[in-house]
């Protein structure tokens, strides 16, 4: 994924060994817990990850990005979503001008109460973390870092078609989220993130304001862990609190782990700066950094793991269908 510098407390690697060792074992409670929910299908979110991943790398103002756009709105308005693109000409850190997209979908608008699913969509231009220094000016398939969170939304927007749920749901899919400099020292790193900072800055829906938003981010790595950031505490403890504790009823504690971890300003900061309680579910850990594949070449689909992305999706849609329209 991105920018994210991060405030680390000396002793978080042994807070996250201590952690590690008293994990839950493996999923088995999950065929045993009764869902609200429609069954994720971890096959059809692989098949959306593998779509994007074939138009190319997604890097703003490339064919494969004009592509991959028409595609995402495409899919959200034939699974029923009211979709809107919002757009403006963007400008990123070394000058370049962009017209930058976000896709933006509601699901049964009527509903007052709603929930806010979000990812991005666009690729890294290039891979520079590769540990192959001739290879870190060169765009990389960007499977995990942008399209598995846009898979699992896909996912979710075909089941929510299938079955209503009690509350509205929308999504917006983020564009130019990940082509910040990696020298950013700004206060919250603002060569990042320009698609979600520009929905802040110029909200289309007046007044908008669902229960709480989920940002979702390299949500298909094999062995994942999902810790709690100190953005996510700040703003939305008790939506933490919740996804957490869904995750871990359901079969999926090994996934999203009782650790915290330090801040992170991904687009989950700018949705709060809109007074909206927001979350990140993000691979990252204090003690191992971001998932390993992280804006290098090997972030491909051979690297995405349906066990992830079912764990992902599952809570998700678990966390929406709990959720009971207001009397």
């Amino acid at each position: 994924m991105n920018k994210k510098y991060i405030f680390i407390g000396l002793l978080a690697a042994a807070v996250f060994q201590s952690c590690q060792q008293n994990k839950p074992a493996a999923d088995e409670t999950a065929a045993e817990v009764k869902l609200q929910s429609p069954s994720f299908d971890a096959d059809s979110a692989f098949a959306y990850t593998k779509a994007q991943v074939d138009f190319g790398p997604r890097i703003p103002s490339t064919t494969a990005h004009a592509k991959c756009a028409a595609y995402l709105e495409s899919k959200l308005k034939s699974f029923g979503g009211e979709v809107f693109i919002q757009q403006t000409t963007a400008k990123t850190y070394d000058g370049k001008s962009h017209q930058l997209k976000n896709i933006i979908a509601a699901f049964y608008p009527e509903k007052k109460q709603r929930v806010l699913v979000t990812a991005h969509w666009d690729a890294r231009p290039f891979s520079d973390e590769d540990p192959n220094m001739g290879m870190r000016d060169k765009p990389f398939d960007a499977a995990n870092d942008g399209a598995s969170g846009v898979a699992v939304i896909l996912e979710m927007a075909r089941q929510i078609k299938e079955k209503q749920p009690e509350v509205g749901v929308d999504f917006i899919l983020w564009d130019i989220e990940d082509y910040g400099s990696a020298n950013d020292e700004t206060p919250h790193e603002t060569t990042w993130c320009l698609g979600s900072q520009y929905w802040y800055k110029n909200p289309p829906v007046k007044g908008y304001k669902p229960i709480y938003a989920i940002n979702l981010d390299m949500v298909g790595g094999s062995n994942a862990q999902f810790t709690q950031d100190e953005v996510s505490r700040k703003y939305a403890p008790t939506v933490v609190s919740k996804v957490w504790s869904i995750a871990a009823e359901i079969g999926y504690g090994n996934y999203f782990i009782n650790v915290a971890s330090g801040n992170l300003i991904d687009d989950h900061y700018w949705i709060n700066q809109a007074g909206i309680p927001a979350i990140d579910v993000i691979h990252y850990s204090d003690a191992s950094g971001f998932y390993s594949n992280w804006h290098t070449q090997l972030d491909n689909l051979n690297n995405i793991d349906r066990n992830t992305l079912k764990a992902v999706g599952q809570t998700m849609l678990e966390t929406i269908y709990r959720e009971k329209s207001a009397l």
